[in-house]
């Protein structure tokens, strides 16, 4: 076999010549390279092909584990998503479903009540409001500006027509940015859900909260309209300044109802609850302007409004109700509303039989209207004179304290109390402890005409015209007491009249020896609806004794109020008309709540009613009472000074009203004036109060005459006057003041409360 595979053949010669031999070998080899060529070549291409191949198989194998890596990532997720459907629908069954359960009829929102007053001419007007702490009056659909929804909307929810209650894109983007940052705040939440949130006050940071908030949305959008959860969302959000709701904002911050907002004014309103301290438009004008500017462009890029309405609203200048100068002031109740407040929670409790704290929250948050008695004008008046401490008498002893003093005018035909003042000066805190209703101080000579004389001459054991003796030198068959009269000064043989007129205590004492003192207590309990008086209260005091009864030293005391309220039986024929500061509560439904009708009861005889008046009217136009007199129609009364002056009363009326006065000190201090202040303050007010009334007289009494109770030796005669205003029958006696120093009759010190 030849070297290179090539053979000659049987033909090629043996011989050549040198130079055939020659090219036959160049030739020979240039065959022999050419041949090498191709060999390499094939080599070449079939080491390509093998690497091809290989490359190709490592390709698909690569490929192939890829498409099983995909295959089994795709069936893990799709695995875990049905595990994790499984367990979700098994925790939202388990451990959701009490918290689906949730529906507006069982929602409470915390509603402001209203104190409503009549003016002048009959018409309800609103005196103040009452919150504890949310400030809100619901306000329904039909009164709520498109503008304010359109804004709510536009720069809150902008799906909010579309969605079902949750907005999924902005859900699932909340959720995702939660996940991709880490971040434990999710946001995204529809009007829907913040409307549950806030009625739910569930509102903690955490996944199941989220959850808890879609689930309840979906199922909350199928049980109410779009419209309703509106009106319950623009009802509900906080938007600053104790504002609850877009009604008590509108008030603060406009002055106006809700309704009467224009497109400017509701962006403005609507930009607050995004921020409430940041955007408040008294602290932070400059925020709320740019806030309103964003809402007037969403509501302008969604379609609301025009282009020319979005630049007229923008440029429009807001006139806030405290006119760009704002800073918080604090306005406290006045000493009326304070009492229009407790009355209301105590018949609250009573009516219907729950705890003071009960009672409160229904005042405060249930969006109560309470009509009140108030009469605007006579307590402007009231007002002026107590608000204005320069105005009220001046002792001629200069004390530490500041003189204070509380009135009561009441009706006496509807027991309606029209004007309380329960101190003097600037009123700084609502809920004080108030002088008039609160404090309870001994009503000294005041009271006589209630436990003493009134309950005698209703029974006929006396009339005006018993004769008596004053004088240190009596005695009473049931004590060994006997109190001394002021400054010492005894009128001698005299009546009882002039006994009422000049304030003589011994006339009072054996008046009482003689009517007894469970009869006496039994007309202050029974028939004057005073409840102030104490049986015994352990430590050795009690009010049905000599010294209280006789004389008005009361172990503790009694109310301003309860003084004003006995009298309006001398008033009113002997019927004692019980006091009131309201006349109606209702619902914010206007359901009647609690009615609180005139209460009467009949205390004594109308006769003797007169006989009182005709008594009265003798010590305000000749008596220890002169102070009070004022001319412009017929006055009586009483005044009443306890031991050491340091109370003074005067308890008067005219036809028409019924004004009890105290005056004294916080902290007991003699009191040094050369008149007594309250009669003074009672002439000052009353006279102001019945400016314009017509004269009006009391009605003549039938007096009889002495009824032999003292002394056979009198004789009996009856007297009758035509008219009472021209009698009097001045004995001589001193026409001081009463509030002679009371003898002690067992009872010890009288303690005072310091009102």
């Amino acid at each position: 076999m030849p070297r290179y595979g090539i053979s000659l053949g049987p033909d090629f010669p043996a011989v050549f010549a040198e130079e055939d031999r020659l090219d036959t070998c160049k030739n020979f080899l240039k065959k022999i390279r050419a041949l090498r060529r191709d060999r390499r070549a094939r080599r070449a291409v079939r080491a390509v092909d093998k690497a091809a191949n290989t490359v190709s198989a490592v390709a698909g194998t690569i490929m192939g584990a890829a498409l099983k890596l995909i295959v089994t990532v795709l069936l893990i997720v799709i695995t875990t998503g049905l595990l994790f459907t499984c367990i979700f629908a098994v925790y939202a069954k388990t451990c959701l479903n009490d918290t689906l359960d949730f529906s507006l009829e069982e929602a409470s929102l915390d509603l402001t009540s209203t104190i409503w007053v009549q003016n002048e001419y009959g018409e309800w007007e609103e005196l103040t409001k009452l919150y504890d702490e949310e400030n809100r009056e619901w306000v329904d659909y039909e009164n709520i500006p498109i503008y304010l929804e359109w804004a709510a909307v536009s720069i809150e929810d902008q799906r909010f027509y579309e969605h079902k209650g949750v907005d999924w894109y902005r859900t699932f983007g909340a959720f995702a940015n939660m996940f991709l940052s880490m971040s434990n705040t999710f946001g995204g939440s529809t009007i829907t859900q913040q409307l549950i949130k806030n009625i739910t006050h569930y509102d903690d940071v955490t996944v199941q909260r989220k959850l808890t908030e879609i689930f309840s949305a979906l199922d909350f959008e199928k049980l109410y309209t779009k419209q309703e959860i509106m009106t319950w969302y623009l009802n509900e959000i906080y938007l600053g300044e104790g504002c609850y709701g877009v009604q008590s904002a509108s008030r603060n911050y406009f002055d106006k109802n809700v309704w009467e907002l224009d497109l400017a004014e509701c962006a403005c309103i609507i930009g607050i609850t995004n921020n409430p301290s940041l955007y408040d438009p008294y602290f932070y004008p400059e925020n709320n302007k740019y806030r309103q500017e964003v809402i007037l462009y969403q509501m302008y890029d969604q379609g609301y409004i025009s282009y020319e309405e979005y630049e007229q609203a923008a440029a429009e200048e807001l006139v806030f109700a405290y006119g760009g100068d704002y800073s918080y002031n604090f306005t406290p109740n006045s000493w009326y509303v304070d009492q229009v407040i407790n009355d209301v929670l105590a018949d609250l409790q009573t009516t219907k039989g729950i705890s003071s704290q009960a009672a409160n929250h229904l005042l405060f948050c249930g969006g109560y209207n309470i009509y009140c008695c108030m009469d605007k004008n006579i307590q402007s008046i009231a007002d002026y004179y107590y608000q204005n401490t320069d105005l009220l008498p001046q002792s001629y002893y200069t004390s530490s304290q500041q003189l204070q003093s509380a009135i009561v005018i009441e009706d006496p035909y509807t027991g309606d109390i029209v004007a309380i003042e329960g101190g003097v000066g600037e009123k700084t805190q609502s809920r004080l402890l108030s002088r008039a209703t609160q404090a309870y101080r001994p009503p000294g000579s005041s009271f006589k005409p209630l436990s003493v004389y009134a309950p005698a001459i209703d029974l006929g054991l006396i009339s005006l015209y018993t004769d008596i003796l004053d004088s240190n030198t009596v005695t009473l068959s049931g004590t060994d007491w006997l109190p001394a009269n002021d400054k010492g000064t005894y009128l001698g043989y005299t009546n009882i009249l002039q006994g009422i007129v000049y304030s003589k205590n011994t006339v009072a004492a054996q008046v009482l020896d003689k009517l007894g003192l469970q009869t006496s207590y039994s007309y202050l309990t029974d028939h004057f609806g005073i409840t102030s008086l104490i049986v015994s209260d352990g430590e050795g005091h009690t009010d049905i004794a000599y010294a209280p009864l006789a004389l008005g030293q009361l172990s503790y005391g009694i109310t301003v109020r309860e003084m004003a309220q006995a009298y309006t039986a001398f008033v009113n024929d002997g019927v004692m008309s019980y006091g009131r500061t309201y006349y109606l509560v209702t619902d914010h439904d206007n359901n009647t709540v609690m009615e609180n009708p005139t209460q009467q009861i009949v205390a004594i005889k109308a006769n003797t009613a007169w006989n009182i008046d005709y008594a009265l009217q003798q010590v305000v136009s000749s008596g220890t009472g002169t102070d009070a007199y004022f001319g412009t129609t017929a006055v009586a009364g009483k005044t009443g000074t306890t031991s050491d002056d340091y109370d003074r009363w005067f308890v008067g009326f005219t036809k028409y009203y019924v004004a009890a006065v105290w005056t004294g000190y916080d902290y007991n201090e003699c009191m040094y004036f050369y008149n007594n202040p309250a009669a003074a303050i009672f002439k000052m007010v009353m006279a102001d109060v019945h400016a314009g009334y017509e004269y009006a007289s009391f009605t003549t009494p039938t007096i009889s005459g002495d009824t032999g109770l003292f002394s056979s030796s009198f004789p009996v005669t009856t007297y009758y006057y035509e008219d009472e205003t021209d009698e009097t029958d001045d004995t001589g006696g001193d026409t001081t003041d009463d509030g002679g120093e009371a003898q002690d009759d067992g009872g010890g010190d009288t303690p005072v409360d310091p009102g």
